[in-house]
């Protein structure tokens, strides 16, 4: 069927990846959903009207401009009877919702057994709300449009979904006591975010420890960092600042962070003391 819709001009709109920056996997996936629409005999308008989409925004997932929800990917292999190809990408196409500098640690987060988070910064991803994440995205600089803080929001809340995986990984977090005082979004938002950290933080997988600001030492002055094991005991550090990463692997560097930890852990609140902080934290913004 002919397609009047079919090569769309070469230029992101708000939301899109631009041309240079598209993840492989999204090209691969956009190629696959075009040939299997084009031997289903549907054009744009008409396949989009099947699964609920505009035709430009099909023309965005074909191109690799935007990244499809996995609820339209099951959607779509269903529709063009693509026998699970598009669905096998699922998995592949997700981690493209992270900036690029976050996706591999997406990836070995979503696989861990062990997670441990220390932030200075803002509440953990793991930890926030939807509204918080929210107020947290619409504070970058340069500023992110609706749609794409929207998709990153998506994003961050589908990660937090390793805390309740089972079998369930052992998952703690030493968390600064001024980023709790600190009311991003404002009062309501934060009182939502804090209602939210006591309800994972008791969790029987995971411990939440706070560090006061009035502590006199301070075991990683050196900024935030995560730290992971694998299902293969392989120990990574993961390290975020200015838009950039690292990952770690090599033992020495990785055993350094570990001892950072190891010492916040024990200068810091426990985690009954830290839960019974933030409970007061909460009162006083009631």
């Amino acid at each position: 069927m002919h397609d009047d819709t079919e090569e769309a001009p070469d230029c992101s709109q708000p939301g899109e990846t631009p041309a240079d920056q598209i993840p492989g996997v999204l090209r691969a996936f956009g190629r696959q959903l075009k040939r299997f629409r084009l031997r289903a005999g549907l054009d744009r308008p008409a396949f989009g009207a099947l699964v609920g989409y505009a035709p430009k925004t099909i023309a965005a997932f074909e191109q690799g401009r935007r990244v499809p929800p996995p609820a339209f990917i099951g959607l779509a292999d269903e529709v063009l009877d693509a026998g699970g190809v598009l669905g096998e990408l699922k998995e592949e196409v997700a981690q493209a919702q992270y900036p690029a500098f976050f996706r591999d640690a997406a990836r070995l987060e979503a696989e861990a057994v062990e997670l441990h988070v220390y932030a200075n910064q803002a509440v953990p991803g793991l930890l926030q709300t939807k509204e918080y994440a929210r107020a947290v995205f619409g504070m970058w600089r340069p500023l992110l449009d609706e749609e794409l803080i929207e998709q990153r929001v998506t994003a961050r809340l589908a990660r937090q979904a390793i805390i309740f995986r089972k079998p369930l990984p052992t998952i703690s977090f030493v968390v600064e006591e001024t980023l709790l005082r600190r009311p991003l979004g404002g009062r309501s938002v934060m009182r939502g975010q804090l209602e939210q950290i006591l309800h994972i933080g008791h969790a029987r997988n995971v411990e939440l420890q706070v560090m006061p600001t009035d502590r006199e030492a301070h075991g990683a002055l050196g900024g935030p960092f995560t730290l992971m094991e694998t299902r293969e005991a392989r120990r990574i550090a993961y390290v975020e600042a200015h838009q950039d990463s690292s990952l770690y692997t090599e033992r020495r560097a990785v055993r350094e962070f570990e001892e950072q930890y190891g010492l916040l852990r024990a200068q810091g609140l426990t985690p009954h003391e830290s839960l019974a902080f933030v409970e007061k934290l909460l009162g006083e913004m009631t």
